[in-house]
């Protein structure tokens, strides 16, 4: 019965693929939650300093800064893609790098050039292999990622849009909607546009202290890094929420596969212990 040892052999090996992915899911679902929270803690300021640098657009200081400058026309942009270190989390970065796609053809088509920076090795080794201009790169922040470990990368981006070298910059990202769904977007960061709400139609500023230079320099490049660790712990709760079901999906086809294998070899041990009572009957018989 070798077909029935070897099918024996496929079982027992999907069986201990199968351990791993179960153990996987787990780790997955445990750093979910602190990914989660992490989250959760980072959303609060990223809004209000949202907020604020919105009513800055919208007020009319003494110094503008060229944050808040659009432009004449826009001849290239930056992008800041965000994604993970590792794989196995379904169609996570995939998602994401098409929707980047997309929006370079877009600007591409309009004549625009693109300089991207990506923070990730998923997306550091996609775009190397690509026809784009990779101006800035960081990978491996591990699950708790800090902002001091893109800061460099940042200040790259802001460096060429304050030297002229962009004229827009723009974020790729995941946003977290649920454990069971990740939806990929492109975030508009620079120039910052004007707050929509309807109670800043009048003309209106803060008071600043010492001056509104001094606090609209270091607000604004706050602002912009806010914005992308925001994205990034947002992307490390969506790796983990996307790996999470990607190895429950994977242990539930080993379950089902398992289940079919072992119908097969059922059947061809029957099959077997039938041949062989064949032949004892039929020895008996002889004699």
């Amino acid at each position: 019965m070798s077909g029935g040892k070897e099918i024996k052999g496929q079982i027992s090996s999907i069986k201990n693929t199968q351990k791993i992915t179960k153990a996987m899911e787990m780790v997955a679902a445990s750093k979910m939650k602190k990914a989660q929270g992490r989250m959760a803690a980072a959303r609060p300021y990223a809004g209000m300093i949202k907020n604020v640098v919105g009513h800055l657009a919208s007020a009319h200081p003494e110094y503008k800064h060229p944050f808040l400058v659009k432009r004449d026309s826009v001849k290239r942009v930056g992008l800041i893609i965000i994604s993970s270190d590792r794989g196995l989390c379904g169609g996570l970065n995939t998602n994401l790098f098409k929707q980047a796609l997309r929006q370079i053809k877009k600007w591409n088509e309009n004549s625009i050039e693109v300089d991207v920076c990506t923070i990730g090795s998923k997306a550091e080794k996609y775009f190397k292999k690509l026809d784009v201009n990779l101006v800035a790169q960081v990978s491996q922040l591990g699950d708790s990622p800090e902002i001091n470990d893109v800061i460099g990368s940042i200040k790259i981006m802001l460096d060429n849009y304050m030297d002229g070298n962009i004229d827009e910059l723009h974020l790729a990202e995941n946003k977290f909607i649920n454990t069971m769904s990740q939806e990929p977007g492109i975030t508009h960061l620079l120039p910052t546009e004007p707050n929509q709400e309807d109670g800043l139609s009048h003309h209106w500023d803060y008071i600043y202290e010492p001056d509104s230079k001094s606090v609209i320099d270091n607000l604004l490049i706050r602002y912009i890094e806010s914005l992308v660790y925001q994205g990034i712990v947002e992307n490390v709760a969506c790796e983990m929420s996307a790996r999470m079901v990607a190895m429950k999906s994977a242990s539930d086809n080993a379950s089902d596969l398992i289940g079919e294998l072992q119908l097969i070899y059922n059947k061809a041990r029957q099959a077997s212990i039938t041949q062989e009572l064949s032949e004892i009957v039929a020895g008996a018989a002889a004699v």
